[in-house]
């Protein structure tokens, strides 16, 4: 398979640079259709295949090498958001898109000039309020045609016309996709905490199930809030989503009296505060929180080993 690496004879330098340099865009826009780096990472190659199979007369023939790379990712992505809908009904449990730690925890040493050189594709995505954990699990809500149409259209800033050639349908109907989906994104959206608040209402949390304070924990907790798991069938996890202040409480104490050697150390997950369970120095659980109003209302742990690998093998 041909890389963005992997330079054709033909092709000078600068040129070369130009497409290799849409590789961080592709990769951003794939992570947020998919919710998978290793998905995301995927579309990009198949995308800088289809382009290094092309004659150098064809790929001269194209005006704008990164909008054609995106129009070819996007419409890869559509393909697999198709195909995942019947991959994930068969999931064991519930599934919760890949975590990501912050950029700066990725290092693959010193480049030219001192400077850091990317180790991960992880590390080319940008974390903004588009790859928050929350907003992440409301797009997998959507069709796939309403979140390539909205995520090109409002996060990536795409006309509608250009929309439209991706996702094979009129601008007006794209319009209305991106519409359904911002639709259901102020539905699920809930007002957010200051970062420095929700540090301290996670840190409050993690010495509250250090110390086995049952009490505490429900008192960080909304008394209706949700705690997901995500095994994926690879380790022992909650099937079902925990619903209530008390139950999560209570099998949270569980797990701790359960899984001795367990540490929890505070990191940022998709841009928030989160927690990290690790064993022996080894992260074994990815915990994000969506918090309101002062206390926690979801919980999304994500232990399935396959989606921790940027924080296992950073």
């Amino acid at each position: 398979m041909s890389t963005p690496s992997e330079p054709r004879h033909h092709e000078s330098a600068p040129e070369l640079d130009a497409i290799v340099g849409e590789r961080r865009q592709l990769i951003n826009l794939g992570y947020r259709l998919l919710g998978s780096l290793a998905e995301a990472e995927d579309v990009v190659q198949e995308t800088y295949t289809r382009w290094y199979a092309m004659s150098r007369e064809q790929q001269e023939a194209i005006e704008s090498p990164g909008a054609w790379l995106t129009k070819v990712a996007g419409r890869i992505c559509l393909d697999v958001l198709g195909s995942a809908r019947a991959r994930r009904e068969r999931y064991v449990g519930a599934w919760i898109p890949e975590p990501l730690p912050d950029r700066g925890e990725w290092s693959a040493g010193g480049g030219a000039g001192g400077g850091r050189v990317p180790a991960d594709p992880a590390d080319q995505v940008t974390l903004d309020e588009s790859v928050n954990m929350a907003f992440l699990v409301v797009l997998e809500a959507m069709t796939p045609a309403e979140r390539v149409a909205f995520i090109l259209h409002d996060v990536f800033r795409y006309p509608f016309a250009d929309v439209a050639e991706i996702v094979g349908r009129t601008p007006a109907a794209c319009r209305q996709l991106a519409s359904s989906a911002r639709r259901r994104i102020r539905a699920g959206r809930t007002p957010a905490a200051p970062v420095a608040g929700q540090a301290a209402l996670v840190r409050h949390f993690k010495e509250a199930w250090e110390s086995r304070d049952i009490k505490a924990l429900v008192g960080l907790l909304d008394p209706d809030a949700v705690m997901t798991a995500d095994g994926g069938g690879m380790v022992g996890t909650v099937l079902r989503p925990v619903e209530g202040a008390e139950s999560i409480a209570q099998y949270l104490i569980h797990i701790a009296d359960k899984a001795r050697g367990l540490e929890l150390v505070e990191r940022r997950v998709n841009g928030r505060p989160g927690l990290v369970a690790q064993h022996t120095g080894v992260p074994v659980t990815v915990a994000a929180f969506e918090i309101n109003d002062g206390r926690v209302s979801r919980i999304w742990a994500v232990r399935n080993p396959e989606k921790l690998r940027a924080w296992t093998e950073g």
